[in-house]
């Protein structure tokens, strides 16, 4: 699937060029009210269909959007705001976060790619103007790339990017914010891992340690308290790990003790690379199954995990609840939650057969869930050259 790619310097609204991929996207982008000027440039990287770096002096606007792959589909990816120390460090997150991307659709069965997108900046120094600059930068990828709210972004965020573009999904009126249905999924994906760890799917009496309490792990936290579930919880806001022990009756730690406290369940929630080498070594969980993307640092973590006798629920299959919700926004027929919902329930059944994989291969669910999800992926790119 091919999407022509339009870089340099824009003036107002890019002309779009190429045929529609998708309908019954959010409403077309409002005429346009002003003419900015947004500097869009190419950052060769192999392996990668396209990546840009879009700056707009006006507003402020130091961004990145990278689209891993397009064969199965539009890629499709939040757009997230984080004070990074550089682009170079910004360009390494959003890399890692498109490629998930990929594996992520393709493990849910969705007819998507993987893309993402990041702006470099404080969260406090968020403006209309910066995200009007947003919505021309992901309306030059013509389509390639459709965009969501993700970390320190917000439906009524993607409410101004959508002015200028229509490729937004999970906005106010259709599939709405998709945190809750990120935490059903990883909800799912605990049970699977729980019956093939402990050898029953009930959560009642296991001990999680939560790190990361914002909307995606608070509502987590409460279906697994709900089911009898005990949270540890931690957050570098001390008031929303506050608030997750006092909606689920558990207890607060530091971030600092939360990868190495006594637990059945280590459940990262917050920014990636957690399991890293110093966390392995000091890992009492025997499961780690959490909303984070890009949890393991390094992919020889995976094998670390399964040497130490942890089971790792790959972190792009159990948090695709939210994809599939706002996929569902792409369907013929519009966004129905009932079809949504049904969609994220073979989640649990998708990790319970790369556990199977993993087991028969003598591999770490890590690799299995790669192979898992690159069949796909391999045999569309055989028929596309067909």
């Amino acid at each position: 699937m091919g999407y022509s790619e339009c870089t340099g310097r824009i003036g107002g609204l890019p002309r779009r060029v190429g045929a529609a991929i998708m309908h019954g996207l959010a409403t077309p982008p409002s005429p346009q009210k002003a003419v900015k000027m947004l500097e869009i440039t190419v950052i060769p990287v192999e392996g990668y269909q396209r990546v840009c770096r879009g700056i707009d002096p006006e507003s402020g606007l130091h961004a990145i959007i990278a689209v891993h792959n397009t064969v199965l589909g539009p890629a499709l990816g939040g757009m997230r705001m984080w004070p990074y120390a550089s682009e170079e460090e910004a360009l390494t997150d959003v890399k890692r976060l498109s490629r998930g991307m990929t594996y992520k659709a393709s493990c849910a069965g969705l007819n998507l790619g993987g893309g993402k997108s990041v702006i470099i900046g404080d969260p406090k120094n968020k403006s209309k103007e910066m995200f009007e600059a947003m919505g021309m930068f992901v309306e030059s990828f013509q389509g390639s790339y459709i965009t969501a709210e993700d970390v320190n972004t917000k439906v009524e965020d993607m409410a101004i990017v959508n002015t200028v573009t229509e490729y937004v999904v999970g906005l106010a009126g259709k599939s709405d914010n998709p945190s809750p249905k990120t935490a059903w999924g990883c909800y799912l994906g605990l049970k699977a891992a729980a019956e093939e760890k402990f050898g029953s799917p009930d959560l009642k009496g296991l001990t999680v340690a939560l790190e990361g309490a914002g909307s995606v792990g608070r509502v987590y936290a409460d279906l697994i308290a709900k089911e009898g579930g005990k949270i540890i919880a931690a957050d570098i806001k001390e008031k929303a790990a506050n608030r997750v022990a006092e909606s689920t009756g558990g207890s607060v730690v530091s971030p600092d003790e939360i990868r190495s406290i006594d637990c059945d369940v280590y459940a990262p929630c917050a920014l990636g690379g957690s399991v890293n080498d110093e966390t392995i070594a000091n890992l009492k969980a025997r499961v780690i199954c959490g909303a984070a993307n890009n949890q393991l640092l390094r992919p020889e973590h995976g094998e670390k995990l399964r040497e130490r006798g942890v089971l790792y629920a790959p972190d792009y299959v159990v948090n695709a609840g939210g994809l599939i919700n706002v996929y569902h926004e792409l369907v013929p027929g519009g966004y129905k939650e009932e079809a949504a919902m049904a969609q994220m329930d073979k989640i649990r059944q998708n990790l319970l057969q790369i556990f199977q994989l993993a087991r028969e291969e003598g591999i770490c669910t890590a690799v299995a869930a790669d192979r898992f999800g690159e069949a796909r992926v391999l045999t569309a790119m055989e028929q596309a050259k067909a």
